[in-house]
C-alpha cells in the first residue's frame, strides 16, 4: 500500500500563519455507558491557515471518563500547540506531531484535532480526497452499527426492536454494570431481535475479572460478534486467559492507544480485534502505525470514535476506506442523540451506510454562523 506522504514534495515552502480554536459544544440527549453519562459533546474544532491560502480543519471529542481530557483542558493545550506551530511547515506531519509529543506526554485527544487538520491540508495540497492521500484506491461499503446505552433490560430490548424496524442490521450494546443484569440485557435483546441481527457488546472496562468471565461465558449462547474492553486496563495481564476461554472474542479498546500498546496486547494474545480511535492514538499518523501492527499480526480493526460531529466522522470514514484491515465500523456518533448538526458537506448516512463526500481533503467544515456563536481564540 502506498505510504501516506508519497503525494507530497518535501522542500515545499508552505508555512502555518495562524490557527483558530473553538469550543465546539454540541448538545445531545443523555448517553450512558459504564463509566458515566454525557449530556453534551465536549468537542474542539480547529482551523489551520497557511500562507498559500490552503486551510485544514480538525476536530476532537473529549471523553473524560475514558481518555482523561475535558473540553477545557483541550482548549488550553490547543493554544500552546498552536503557538508551537506558527511559521512551521504543515506538510511535514511527523515533525509537527513530534513537537507536540516533546511538549507534553499524553493529551492524545487534542493532539488528534491538530493531526487531522494537517492531513486535511496535505491532502488538499496534493489535490486528493483524504482516503486517496492515505493510499486507498477505491471506496468501500461502510456499514455502521447503532448503539444502545445502558438502561433497564426491558427498555433496551424494546429499543433494539425499534432499531431493527429502522433497518439497523448491527446493534452495539453498552454494558459493564452488574454482570447478571448485563446477561439479562443481552438475552432479552437477542430474543427480541431474533438471530438475523449482528450483536456487539461493549463493557467499557466495567467488569471485574470474575464478572467478565461470568458474563462472557453466559453470553456465548447469544451469538455475540465481539466484546469491547471487558475489564480495566490494569487487568491487561488477565486478558490472554479471558480471550482464550471466552466464547465471545475480545476487542481491545482502552487497552490500545498506540503502536506499543498494540504490540504488547497482541503479543500476549490478549485480544482478537482492536478498536482504533483518533482520540486515543493522537490522530491519523499513529492510527496508521496501530493498524500496521495489527495487520502484520492478523488482527482486524474497527474504526470507532467518541462523540464527534460529522467533521471528524468524515475523517474516520476516509481512514476506514483507505485501509483494508479496518473491517468493522462503529461510526454512529452523529446518530446517538446530537441535537444539532452544524456541519457543511461531509459524510452522509444512507440508511446505516456511511458515504464519503466528493472533493479533496476531508471534505467537511462547520457552518460559519454556528462558529460565530462559540468561544474562540486565534493564535
Amino acid at each position: 500500500m502506498r505510504r501516506q506522504h508519497e503525494n507530497l514534495t518535501f522542500g515545499h515552502d508552505m508555512k502555518i500563519t495562524s490557527i483558530d480554536i473553538f469550543r465546539y459544544s454540541i448538545p445531545m440527549h443523555p448517553f450512558t455507558i459504564a463509566t458515566g453519562t454525557m449530556e453534551f459533546a465536549q468537542n474542539i474544532f480547529i482551523r489551520i491557515h497557511t500562507d498559500e491560502g490552503i486551510t485544514g480543519v480538525g476536530e476532537c471529542s473529549a471523553f473524560p471518563m475514558i481518555v482523561g481530557e475535558t473540553q477545557s483542558t483541550c482548549f488550553v493545550m490547543a493554544r500552546d500547540f498552536a503557538a508551537l506551530w506558527k511559521g512551521k511547515d504543515p506538510l511535514d506531519i511527523p515533525a509537527r506531531m513530534q513537537e507536540l509529543h516533546w511538549f507534553t506526554a499524553g493529551n492524545a485527544t487534542i493532539k488528534s484535532a491538530f493531526d487531522m487538520a494537517l492531513y486535511d491540508i496535505a491532502a488538499r495540497a496534493a489535490g486528493l480526497p483524504l482516503y486517496r492521500f492515505l493510499g486507498g484506491t477505491s471506496r468501500k461499503s461502510l456499514e455502521t452499527d447503532l448503539t444502545i446505552g445502558i438502561g433497564e433490560p426491558e427498555a433496551m430490548a424494546s429499543q433494539a426492536v425499534e432499531f431493527r424496524e429502522r433497518g439497523v442490521r448491527i446493534i452495539k450494546i453498552k454494558l459493564g454494570k452488574d454482570p447478571d443484569a448485563d446477561i439479562r440485557r443481552v438475552k432479552l435483546i437477542r430474543e427480541a431481535v431474533g438471530p438475523g441481527i449482528t450483536l456487539r457488546i461493549d463493557a467499557n472496562q466495567g467488569w471485574d475479572p470474575a464478572g467478565a468471565r461470568k458474563a462472557l461465558s453466559a453470553m456465548g449462547a447469544f451469538n455475540i460478534q465481539f466484546c469491547e474492553q471487558p475489564m480495566r486496563t490494569y487487568n491487561d495481564h488477565l486478558l490472554p486467559d479471558l480471550n482464550i476461554q471466552s466464547p465471545v472474542p475480545v476487542m481491545a479498546d482502552e487497552s490500545v492507544y498506540n503502536r506499543h500498546d498494540a504490540t504488547r496486547v497482541i503479543r500476549s494474545k490478549g485480544c482478537s480485534y482492536v478498536n482504533i480511535k483518533f482520540a486515543k492514538s493522537g490522530g491519523i499518523l499513529e492510527a496508521i502505525a496501530v493498524n500496521e501492527v495489527c495487520e502484520q499480526n492478523g488482527i482486524a480493526c474497527m474504526m470507532g470514535g467518541m462523540l464527534e460531529s460529522r467533521v471528524a466522522l468524515t475523517a474516520f470514514a476516509h481512514f476506514a476506506t483507505a485501509f483494508d484491515n479496518i473491517r468493522f465500523y462503529d461510526m454512529d456518533t452523529c446518530l446517538l442523540g446530537h441535537k444539532e448538526d452544524p456541519v457543511i458537506d461531509g459524510v452522509r448516512y444512507n440508511g446505516f451506510l456511511v458515504e464519503l463526500p466528493d472533493g479533496i481533503g476531508i471534505g467537511a467544515d462547520v457552518d460559519p454562523e454556528y462558529l460565530s456563536r462559540l468561544e474562540a481564540i486565534r493564535v
